[in-house]
C-alpha cells in the first residue's frame, strides 16, 4: 500500500466500469473540515489494483483522527482473504494517529423487485423490507460480512457498538443495462406514465442548468425538506463547491436539471456520473402547480439522458426501510417503486476501533449529537 497522487487515483477510477462518486479524488475537496488522502494497493508486479479516498477528521482537543472511507475502499471484495487488503490499511491508519476507521463496502447484499414489494404492501403482511424475502441475495456480500466480523470489525447499524451508518443502507435503483427506453417505459406503473404525459401536455420543459441556477435549485430543495420533514444539512455554498469541484475533475461528473413551466422553475435536481453508474443525488420541487407533474417530467428526462450515456443503472439513492403506509418516509419509496426498479440493501458501514477508549467516547458523541 502507498499514497497515490491525485492523478494516479483518478486514472485508476476511470479504468473501472464504475465506482462511487464518494471515492473520486474530487470528493475530498467537497468536504470542508476534513483532510483527504488517496491510498492505493499494488500487486507483486507493481500494478495498481485498489484505491481508497480516506477522509480524516480530528477529534476535539486531541491529535487523534476519525478516518472515513465512504462507499469504499475500491478493492476486490470477492477475494477470499480480505486481510491482504485491510491489514495494510489499518497499519497505515494507525501510523497516522487514527483512533477509529469506518468503511462502506460497496456491495449490494439483497435486492427486491418492485412487484415483490408492491404485493407485500398490498397484502399488509410486512412493515419493513427485511420482513419480505429478497428476490436476489449476494453470497459474496454475506461472506464479506462474516470475514469482517471475524477480523474484529463492528457493523455500524446493528447494535455492535459501531458509530452508525452515514450513507444510506437502502437505495432504489432502476436497471438500464440491455434495456431499451421502451422497456424502461413499460416498466413504469400506470400513474408514472400518466404523470409524465401530463407534464408534457401541460408544457413542462426540462433543461440542463448551470452554476448560476444553483440558488433556485437550493430554494426548491429547502421547500421540499420543510414539506416532507427531512433535513440534509447542506447549504447553498456546499452545492456550489460540489458543482465546481466535481466538474473540474470531469465535466460530466455533475449536472443540474431544471423543470420549467413557462418562465418558472418548478423542480430541480442534481445528477452525478462515474463510469456506467448515474445517480439522482438531490432534488426539490415547489408547493404550487404540482398538478402539472414537474417531478415526473424531470425524472423521465434524467432517465432518458442516463440511458443515452450508456448507464447500466440509474440510482435514485436512499429510501427508508419501512413498508408501513402510515409512516411518513414510506412516501419516498412508494414514489420510486413506480419506476419498476429494485430496492437494494447494501452491506452497510463497518467500524474498526484502533483505540477502544476513544472509539467509545466517539460512539457516545455520535449517538447523542
Amino acid at each position: 500500500m502507498r499514497t497515490l497522487s491525485r492523478q494516479e487515483h483518478l486514472d485508476f477510477i476511470q479504468r473501472l466500469p464504475s465506482a462511487s462518486f464518494l471515492q473520486c479524488p474530487s470528493w475530498g475537496d467537497v468536504k470542508v473540515g476534513w483532510t483527504a488522502e488517496s491510498l492505493g494497493w499494488e500487486d507483486a508486479e507493481g500494478n495498481l489494483v485498489g484505491s481508497a479516498l480516506v477522509l480524516y477528521r480530528q477529534a476535539p482537543k486531541v491529535k487523534r483522527y476519525f478516518a472515513y472511507i465512504p462507499e469504499g475502499p475500491v478493492i476486490n471484495w470477492a477475494d477470499g482473504d480480505l486481510s491482504r487488503w485491510l491489514d495494510p490499511l489499518l497499519a497505515h491508519l494507525r501510523e497516522k494517529g487514527v483512533f477509529t476507521v469506518k468503511i462502506g463496502p460497496p456491495l449490494a447484499v439483497r435486492r427486491w423487485e418492485a412487484e415483490t414489494l408492491k404485493r407485500a404492501i398490498a397484502a399488509g403482511r410486512a412493515k419493513t423490507l427485511r420482513e419480505v424475502p429478497a428476490d436476489h441475495i449476494n453470497d459474496i456480500a454475506l461472506r464479506v460480512a462474516e470475514q469482517l466480523r471475524a477480523a474484529g470489525w463492528l457493523h455500524a447499524s446493528e447494535g455492535e457498538s459501531g458509530t452508525g451508518d452515514v450513507q444510506p443502507r437502502y437505495v432504489f435503483q432502476l436497471p438500464l443495462a440491455e434495456r431499451s427506453l421502451e422497456d424502461v417505459w413499460k416498466g413504469f406503473n400506470q400513474q408514472w406514465r400518466r404523470n409524465i404525459k401530463k407534464a408534457e401536455k401541460c408544457g413542462v420543459e426540462v433543461v440542463e442548468g448551470g452554476y448560476d441556477d444553483l440558488p433556485i435549485f437550493f430554494e426548491l430543495l429547502e421547500i421540499t425538506q420543510q414539506r416532507d420533514g427531512f433535513n440534509l444539512g447542506r447549504t447553498l455554498k456546499y452545492y456550489q463547491r460540489q458543482y465546481e469541484t466535481l466538474r473540474a475533475e470531469d465535466p460530466e461528473r455533475m449536472k443540474l436539471y431544471l423543470a420549467k413551466h413557462g418562465s418558472e422553475v418548478l423542480a430541480a435536481a442534481t445528477m452525478l456520473k462515474v463510469g456506467n453508474h448515474i445517480w439522482f443525488q438531490s432534488g426539490g420541487s415547489a408547493n404550487h402547480k404540482r398538478e402539472v407533474r414537474p417531478s415526473n417530467g424531470l425524472q423521465w428526462r434524467m432517465i432518458q439522458d442516463a440511458h443515452a450515456q450508456g448507464a447500466a443503472v440509474y440510482d435514485m439513492r436512499g429510501v427508508g426501510e419501512t413498508l408501513d403506509p402510515e409512516v411518513r418516509k414510506f412516501g419516498l419509496l412508494q414514489f420510486k417503486l413506480g419506476t419498476g426498479g429494485q430496492t437494494v440493501e447494501y452491506l452497510g458501514e463497518w467500524d474498526f476501533p484502533l483505540n477502544k477508549l476513544l472509539h467509545k467516547a466517539f460512539d457516545f458523541y455520535m449517538s447523542h449529537r
